[in-house]
């Protein structure tokens, strides 16, 4: 019994959190506190304990002391180093409780958990659009920005995001890796079979919040909106007529075409027949 109360002496007068060590609860103090004593000389951050700055240094230095034995990949931290073995070992020990899908980092179980909880702490402070990962926030940042880090070697095209320059490149290649398991359509990006298989399943995410009608595609939900909000945003350059929709003015178009043709048959049977024109 001497020894249990031993191994647990030093308490919080906060949150009655027990510790082995007095330096422990001291570190533990910081959070209630919020005092970060330890300051990083050359970009100012502070962190609670010491070795948390120790590792943040590497940043600055390059230094990677921990190194895979397998692929020779090198790491700041030895904890990054833990969890990249777990490649090798196929190992995944973080299991989501809700749908059993497990990962190598908890990490990236905290992130897969909010598809379950609906967070999506990231916000953007230009639109209040918000997102579930910080790399979803930062690519989204860029339609704001108009940068295109993202360079197609072949075209020299750009993009805002990596994974539309992935897709991209498969017109060059032809490639369309995405298989439809039920007619086996295939396409070049993921985001084209997702909503292929609507067609399938018979889901239609996108609802009006007018009058409840619901669409496979977004873009079809936005242009029946302009019929509640009477805009036409098509509109033809010939004869300035616009659409609520785009389909509409391309089949409009197509009366133009045929009065041309037919306006130049015209003018051909005239020649032949040497009527002047």
């Amino acid at each position: 019994m001497l020894a249990q109360t031993a191994e647990k002496l030093h308490i919080c007068r906060v949150c009655d959190i027990s510790f082995t060590q007095k330096s422990l609860l001291l570190r533990h103090l910081c959070i209630h506190t919020g005092k970060k004593p330890h300051v990083c000389d050359v970009c100012s951050k502070i962190f609670i304990r010491k070795c948390d700055l120790v590792g943040h240094m590497r940043i600055h230095t390059g230094e990677r002391p921990y190194v895979c034995e397998v692929c020779n990949k090198s790491f700041t931290l030895k904890h990054n180093l833990v969890a990249h073995t777990r490649i090798h070992a196929e190992e995944k020990p973080h299991v989501c409780d809700m749908c059993d899908k497990s990962y190598s980092r908890k990490h990236q179980m905290m992130i897969h958990m909010r598809i379950h909880t609906g967070q999506k702490p990231h916000v953007c402070v230009t639109c209040d659009k918000s997102f579930t990962q910080k790399f979803d926030l930062v690519e989204h940042m860029r339609i704001h920005t108009g940068e295109k880090p993202h360079v197609c070697v072949t075209c020299n095209k750009s993009f805002a995001q990596k994974s539309t320059l992935r897709a991209h490149f498969h017109t060059h290649t032809g490639e369309k890796p995405h298989l439809c398991n039920l007619c086996s359509k295939s396409f070049s990006r993921k985001y084209g079979l997702v909503v292929h298989m609507r067609t399938h399943t018979g889901e239609k995410p996108h609802v009006c919040n007018v009058c409840n009608k619901s669409f496979i595609h977004r873009k079809s939900l936005v242009e029946h909106l302009y019929i509640h909000t009477g805009e036409k945003p098509h509109t033809c350059n010939i004869c300035d007529k616009s659409f609520t929709e785009r389909y509409r003015l391309v089949m409009h178009e197509l009366i133009h075409s045929e009065e041309k043709t037919q306006a130049g048959d015209e003018h051909q049977n005239g020649k032949l027949l040497g009527i002047p024109i």
